[in-house]
C-alpha cells in the first residue's frame, strides 16, 4: 500500500471539485470586533473585517468577560487538572451548570469541552441506555448529532427538514412499544430558518417521544434572557432535553445540556465523552460564567444583532444580491458553485479586506454552496455599504446573475 499516494489522492479530489478548505490567518482586535488582522498573503499584518464569526454577539470581546478570565487565571492557574471525577471538577464548573440550568428553566445541566461533544456524547449515550431506542433526525440536522446518533448504533429515521407530517408519518409506523427520541435544531445555521418546536412536542406527547432540542445557534441570542427559541416561544418546559454551545453567543468555549437531574446522572456516569477527558479550564469556564450572566440580564447585544442582521438582509435585497429567505439573525447568499464561492471570498479579503468564509458540500448539499454572514451589534451602517458595494463590483466583473 502506498499510503501517501492515498493521502495525495484524497485531497486532489478536495481540490478538483473546488472545495479545499483554506484556514485563515488572524488576530482579532481585541475591544474593536469585528476587526482584525490578517497575517496570510502579505507582509505584515493587513486589517479585515470579520463578517462570519460565530461570536455572534462580540462577547469574547466584552469587558466582564476578559476580567473573569484574567481574574481566574490569577486565582487559579491555567488548566483545571484532570477529568471532572479525578481533580478537574471546580467551583467554576459547579456554578456555571447552575446557571445554565436556571436559563433553560431545567433541573440540572452537565459541561463538555465542545458543542460537538456534548451532542455526540449524549446522543450515543441515551440511544445505549435506551432498548431499541429509535431516533427520529431532522435531515438538516450538524454533524455532531448525526455522529452521535450513528455511534449509538440504535435504529434512526430521517424526517424531511422541519415537515411535521412525515414526521408523523415516521412516529405512527414505528413499534408503539419502542423508546423513542425527536433530535432536531432551533435555528438551522446554514439556511437560518426555525424548527416548529411546540408543534414537535405535540408530536412528542400524542407518541411517547423524548425531545433533544440543539440550541446552538439561539442561546444568548432568542429570549428574555437568552434562552434561545425554546424560550422565546415558551416551549423550554416541554423539551427534555436542550443543548447548547459556550463558544458562539457567549463567545467562549464549550458545550452543555440541561435537562432533569436524572438524564444528567446518566450521561455523566455512562458517556465515555464525558468521562474520560480532561474538564474545561476553570479559566474558559469563568468567561463563559461572565457571559452568561451578562446576557440573562442584558438585551442590548441581541437588539443590537437583530436590528444588524434586518439592515443587511435588506440591503442586500434592494442590491439584488441572491440573500436567501432567512427568519433569524444568518444573512446567506446563495452562490450555487464551491470554485465562485471560494473566488469571491478571495477577491473580498484580497481586495477589499473583507472575510467571509465559503461554505461548500459537506456542511451543505452540492449546488448550494453559499456564502454566510453573521452580523452583530458592532457591524455599522457603513461596514454594511462598503461591503454591499464590493460585492456589486465582483458580481459584475465575474459576470454573475442578480436576483430578479
Amino acid at each position: 500500500m502506498d499510503y501517501q499516494r492515498v493521502f495525495n489522492q484524497a485531497i486532489d479530489r478536495l481540490h478538483a471539485e473546488g472545495r479545499y478548505r483554506v484556514f485563515i490567518d488572524i488576530l482579532r482586535n481585541k475591544g474593536s470586533f469585528p476587526n482584525a488582522r490578517c497575517f496570510a498573503g502579505h507582509n505584515g499584518p493587513k486589517p479585515i473585517t470579520v463578517w462570519c464569526s460565530n461570536d455572534y454577539l462580540a462577547m469574547g470581546q466584552h469587558p466582564a468577560v476578559v476580567t473573569a478570565m484574567e481574574d481566574a487565571l490569577h486565582d487559579v492557574g491555567a488548566g483545571s487538572g484532570g477529568t471532572r471525577n479525578i481533580g478537574g471538577n471546580t467551583h467554576y464548573h459547579i456554578e456555571l451548570e447552575g446557571e445554565l440550568a436556571d436559563l433553560h428553566g431545567k433541573q440540572a445541566a452537565l459541561l463538555f469541552t465542545s458543542g460537538y461533544v456534548s451532542n455526540d456524547a449524549t446522543l450515543s449515550t441515551l440511544a445505549k441506555i435506551l432498548p431499541g431506542c429509535i431516533i427520529f433526525s431532522d435531515e438538516l440536522n450538524h454533524a455532531s448529532m448525526i455522529a452521535g446518533i450513528r455511534n449509538s448504533g440504535c435504529e434512526k429515521q430521517v424526517f424531511r427538514h422541519n415537515d411535521l407530517a412525515h414526521l408523523e408519518e415516521l412516529l405512527a409506523a414505528a413499534n408503539p412499544d419502542a423508546p423513542k427520541l425527536i433530535a432536531f435544531e432551533s435555528v438551522y445555521s446554514m439556511d437560518g430558518d426555525v424548527a416548529p418546536i411546540e408543534a414537535i412536542c405535540d408530536l412528542s406527547d400524542k407518541y411517547n417521544a423524548l425531545t433533544y432540542l440543539d440550541e446552538v445557534h439561539a442561546v444568548g441570542m432568542y429570549g428574555a434572557r437568552g434562552g434561545g427559541i425554546s424560550e422565546r416561544d415558551a416551549v423550554a418546559d416541554r423539551v427534555n432535553i436542550i443543548e447548547g454551545t459556550l463558544g458562539k453567543a457567549f463567545g467562549v468555549m464549550g458545550g452543555y445540556i440541561a435537562t432533569d437531574q436524572t438524564i444528567v446522572d446518566v450521561i455523566r456516569s455512562y458517556a465515555p465523552g464525558f468521562i474520560f477527558t480532561t474538564s474545561l479550564s476553570p479559566v474558559l469556564v469563568a468567561g463563559a460564567l461572565a457571559s452568561v450572566r451578562h446576557l440573562k440580564a442584558s438585551a442590548a447585544e441581541r437588539d443590537g444583532q437583530q436590528a444588524a442582521a434586518t439592515r443587511l438582509k435588506t440591503m442586500f435585497a434592494d442590491a439584488g444580491l441572491p440573500v436567501m429567505p432567512s427568519t433569524t439573525h444568518i444573512v446567506p447568499l446563495m452562490i450555487g458553485d464551491p470554485v465562485k464561492a471560494k473566488r469571491i471570498s478571495d477577491i473580498l479579503l484580497a481586495e477589499y479586506g473583507v472575510y467571509v468564509q465559503p461554505i461548500n458540500y459537506p456542511t451543505v448539499p452540492r449546488g448550494t454552496e453559499r456564502l454566510r454572514f453573521t452580523p452583530g451589534p458592532a457591524h455599522d451602517e457603513s461596514m454594511m455599504r462598503d461591503l454591499t458595494n464590493a460585492l456589486l463590483e465582483i458580481w459584475d466583473r465575474l459576470e454573475l446573475r442578480l436576483a430578479a
